[in-house]
């Protein structure tokens, strides 16, 4: 087997203005090479063959859109076992995991495919209206939708691809470079299950390509799923369709945070470090809504950063293809450098790193393998509390009371989700209306829940998926009324 990571290989790689290479951050070696389109014209036809796909589709009776999905969406699950080595090759989640992940695809295109009907059925409004008039509420596709998926979580793409195609829509899939694969599998299994021609296709992109799709008349619907820089482009994309005529997009964005968690005074502490340390390491950090920032009331303070620096300690860095292994490496030595960055701009301020790196050896500099790491004595003036940092790293701070808990929670141009640990259930509630995150839990933390809807304050993002909501994005409201003469 060769060196777990040999930055060198990455020279080996096809012209990148033609074509896509994905390097593996198991190994740096190159994984999969894509060819882009080669014209605009090529971009085209894809387009219109969508868009006629689409047309075709959306007159086929919902129940039998519904059968057919579900038989797609079984035809992936069956390919768990053989997808999830895949899944680990591209984007270093360990072996254990990815399995499941596609499981976890399964159950919430299941939620969804149960509640479609209800969601997209005529809403009748007229209940104590005048005699000899019909009014209704119709839920009409808005025809080809683009979807431009993130590396790091294979099953984020069910969040809009259901919803979209159970809507009469059809479906062009923009993954990530780092898993291209993970589109193509998806397109495979649905027509396998019979999805009509053209109705679901895989668009390997370069950017200003993707700035051609968003921007594209036949396109009306964006969902992006990745950093505040490229959403801030997709909408500025999309805007100057609007004035060139190309008309106005619907633009879905969730950009990513820098989710707190708060630890109250009456909360077991133990309980506390085991789930927020799993919701900070767990893909090595690299979630959008993994928890990077903890503020615990000071009466559990020392428990808690003990019961979390052993948590932590027990994770196992390794190869990711490993079955003991439950931390892999980053994606990048891009990403490794900025991570290691963050820690040591933090301890050059005054932080204490309680996690001795010589634990996990195979965490060097150079590598994408990075040490997991708790820090104290941690501040706002650090990019570890105010960045997103997207590692196994979390900074834990020191707090008097909810309200000083409240600030520094709201404290951020992120409000993706945000979590509150306590026994009292009343205190959550009287928290929880001022903290500025799409998602509160208590008592957990880094999980998707398909009946609530997927959303983010402020730098998190726009627009909605999952949920009955998440059928809203991709449809328009078409209002019938008749008079009855």
């Amino acid at each position: 087997m060769a060196a777990l990571y040999d930055p060198t290989t990455q020279n080996n790689v096809q012209d990148p203005h033609t074509t896509l290479t994905t390097i593996s951050p198991v190994d740096g070696s190159p994984l999969v090479t894509r060819p882009y389109p080669t014209s605009t014209a090529q971009l085209d036809h894809h387009l219109e063959q969508a868009h006629h796909a689409h047309r075709q589709w959306r007159n086929v009776p919902l129940a039998d859109r519904i059968k057919l999905v579900t038989a797609a969406v079984d035809h992936l699950a069956s390919r768990a076992l053989d997808l999830g080595p895949e899944l680990t090759s591209q984007m270093g989640r360990p072996k254990r995991y990815t399995a499941a992940e596609i499981a976890t695809f399964k159950d919430r295109a299941q939620w969804l495919l149960a509640h479609a009907d209800k969601a997209l059925k005529d809403e009748n409004v007229d209940e104590g209206r005048p005699e000899g008039f019909t009014r209704i509420i119709r839920r009409t596709p808005v025809g080809v939708c683009l979807l431009v998926g993130a590396w790091n979580v294979h099953m984020i793409t069910v969040n809009a691809l259901i919803p979209a195609l159970l809507a009469g829509n059809s479906v062009l899939l923009k993954p990530s470079p780092q898993t291209p694969l993970v589109a193509e599998r998806i397109q495979e299994s649905f027509e396998a299950a019979g999805l009509p021609a053209n109705l679901l296709q895989t668009l390997h992109l370069t950017p200003s390509q993707m700035d051609y799709v968003v921007g594209h008349p036949l396109v009306p619907f964006v969902s992006f799923t990745g950093s505040v820089a490229n959403g801030k482009r997709v909408e500025k994309t999309a805007a100057d369709a609007a004035d060139k005529g190309h008309g106005f997009k619907m633009v879905g964005l969730e950009l990513g945070g820098k989710d707190a968690a708060y630890v109250r005074e009456d909360c077991d502490p133990a309980y506390a470090a085991e789930n927020i340390v799993d919701g900070a390491m767990f893909n090595s950090g690299q979630s959008c809504c993994a928890v990077e920032r903890v503020y615990v009331h000071e009466s559990v303070y020392d428990r808690f950063v003990e019961e979390a620096v052993k948590v932590v300690k027990d994770y196992k860095l390794g190869d990711p293809r490993d079955e003991e292994t439950t931390l892999g490496p980053v994606i990048s030595l891009r990403s490794a450098a900025m991570i290691r960055e963050h820690i040591s701009e933090a301890v050059s301020k005054g932080a204490k790193a309680l996690i001795d790196e010589s634990l996990f050896p195979l965490a060097k500099e150079g590598t994408t393998y990075v040490a997991p790491q708790v820090l104290v004595d941690v501040d706002h003036g650090m990019k570890v509390m105010s960045d997103e940092t997207f590692g196994p790293v979390m900074g834990i701070m020191k707090v008097k009371d909810d309200a000083e808990a409240l600030k520094l929670i709201n404290d951020s141009p992120f409000g993706l989700t945000a979590s509150i640990w306590t026994k009292d259930t009343s205190a959550y509630y009287e928290l929880v209306d001022d903290v500025d995150a799409g998602t509160v839990y208590m008592n957990r933390c880094d999980y998707l829940e398909p009946a609530l809807c997927w959303t983010g304050f402020k730098d998190s993002g726009r627009g909605i998926s999952l949920s009955r909501y998440g059928f809203d994005a991709v449809t328009k409201a078409k209002s019938l009324h008749l008079r009855n003469v």
